[in-house]
């Protein structure tokens, strides 16, 4: 088979064609690899990064030939929706992305559902969208994959958690009405992504765990509002990663229902019994962070390469990377991947 570009590589794994060999990739978001050791070597840094064009884009493209990571993603957080919304965030610090400082509301009660805003507008949005537009004229043999936050994460970050996640079962025609207002907007924003040159998007709830939700609230909320975003970006003819973290043993007879083109999955799920168990299903993952973080290069490419074996279709870190996690060992995980081809 000729050898395929990075973009080729990711698009014919999404649309379940033919491949060299599994893309190895990390999309960005709340799974960015713009760790210390790169931004320190390129001197594009945190936080002026996330309010500036030049250097995000700058940033997006040193972090893919840093780490030989096979896409480029953006942003580098998954704060932007929140704050659109009302909720106060703390820009973070050279070794910090992003966090939630404070939700807009206590309550889904409290959410102005009539009248509000029915997409994410607001400076840093803006700046993420730019940066999409540059970097993809940048490198377009190279997928740029554009983060969008899941409905049950962003929910959950514009009212206070400990609430939403009690008014789920205490409240639910608001909390529908929440879900429905959030998903509407990170839906517009996806489609915006797509139009500004992403090749994909990847759409990450961690807060639509299994260990969270259970089973049945799992089934209400996450699969519905997830599918309408899968459904609006496939409308807009993109392609979608959906990532969930946690435990998903328990809600797995309902993973099959999620429309999206590839799940993403933490590192204590098997994605060799989950492909032979869901078929048809992409599965992307799962190399530890925490392996990630301190085990040896030697350790990490082992893993990386049982992956490979077991036919795992795209090989990615199970969840975020720590910030300090050596660019040696991220390195470990995307060479011996390639090396896998030859």
């Amino acid at each position: 088979m000729t050898v395929m570009t990075p973009k080729e590589r990711l698009e014919a794994v999404l649309q379940h064609g033919a491949v060299d060999r599994p893309p190895v990739i990390c999309p960005g978001g709340m799974m960015n690899a713009a760790v210390v050791e790169v931004m320190e070597r390129t001197g594009y840094g945190f936080p002026a990064v996330h309010r500036s064009v030049e250097l995000m884009a700058g940033l997006a493209i040193e972090v893919h030939e840093k780490t030989g990571f096979e896409n480029i993603g953006l942003p580098f957080c998954m704060t932007v929706e929140a704050e659109s919304m009302g909720s106060r965030v703390n820009i973070g610090s050279p070794s910090c992305e992003p966090k939630i400082e404070r939700e807009a509301y206590p309550s889904v009660e409290d959410v102005p559902l009539d009248g509000g805003i029915s997409r994410i507008s607001s400076d840093r949005a803006a700046v993420v969208l730019s940066a999409i537009d540059r970097v993809s004229r940048m490198r377009p043999s190279v997928p740029v994959t554009g983060v969008v936050t899941g409905p049950l994460s962003a929910a959950a970050s514009i009212v206070d958690p400990v609430a939403f996640f009690k008014e789920l079962r205490k409240n639910r025609v608001k909390a529908h009405r929440v879900l429905a207002y959030a998903t509407g907007a990170i839906a517009t924003f996806a489609k915006q992504m797509l139009e500004a040159g992403a090749s994909s998007i990847t759409v990450a709830d961690p807060s639509a765990s299994g260990e969270i939700l259970g089973p049945t609230l799992f089934e209400e909320y996450g699969v519905r509002y997830l599918n309408e975003i899968i459904d609006a970006i496939h409308a807009a003819r993109g392609l979608v990663i959906v990532h969930i973290c946690g435990d998903l043993k328990s809600v797995m007879r309902h993973l099959g229902s999620i429309r999206a083109d590839a799940l993403s999955m933490d590192s204590m799920m098997n994605l060799a019994r989950i492909k032979r168990d869901l078929t048809g299903i992409t599965t992307m993952g799962n190399v530890s962070t925490q392996l990630l973080g301190t085990g040896s290069p030697g350790r990490i490419g082992t893993a990386a390469e049982r992956l490979v074996r077991e036919g795992v279709d795209i090989i990615a870190p199970a969840c975020g990377l720590d910030m300090h996690t050596p660019l040696k060992s991220i390195r470990a995980l995307t060479d011996s991947v390639r090396a896998c081809a030859s």
